[in-house]
């Protein structure tokens, strides 16, 4: 017999890797060969953070590295250590998922943003420090902005699209398991 709550969990999980997949595979697709003005959001990012903070359980660790080790490989970063950086930042999310789960929207925003300026802020201080040639920082940091931007679309749409809410503090499943 399949439990029910471990089948949604996992269900979930799937879905989510449905949508990765699904971003690894519009980022490969050649739609205009003209350079943008406007550095391109890390909806991947967005994504991961999204749900994170809705529904950690959702988001294992192991996809988290999983997932950022192969974007690390999709955009020809150095290997490992944006992913690195990122499962950290998602770890101290983690850590931190009682404390911001009753906590507004805006208070959300600010905390990722903080989370997603320091990830953007220690990569580019660790190839600076081993000389590695990258983009500019005003370029990474107006793509940091751009994300910003973008995280509420993605709440929105990973809350009416994909149903993944805020579970309340002291909220049970339909079998009455900790949620």
């Amino acid at each position: 017999m399949v439990d029910p709550v471990a089948a949604h969990r996992l269900s979930y999980r799937f879905l989510f890797l449905a949508i990765v997949l699904g971003i690894f595979f519009l980022r490969l697709l050649p739609l205009s060969t003209v350079p943008s003005s406007w550095p391109q959001p890390d909806i991947l990012l967005c994504l991961t953070f999204a749900w994170l903070l809705r529904r950690p359980d959702y988001v294992p660790v192991l996809a988290v590295a999983a997932i950022f080790f192969i974007d690390d490989i999709f955009t020809l970063r150095p290997l490992g250590l944006h992913s690195a950086i990122v499962l950290a930042a998602t770890q101290f999310i983690r850590s931190r998922d009682v404390v911001l789960r009753d906590a507004p929207l805006m208070i959300e925003w600010l905390v990722v943003g903080i989370t997603f300026t320091a990830i953007t802020l220690i990569n580019w201080l660790i190839l600076f420090l081993f000389v590695v040639d990258q983009p500019p920082l005003g370029q990474l940091l107006a793509q940091t902005l751009t994300t910003l931007l973008a995280y509420p679309l993605v709440i929105l749409a990973s809350v009416h699209l994909a149903r993944v809410r805020k579970t309340a503090m002291g909220q049970v499943d339909a079998l009455g398991h900790r949620l």
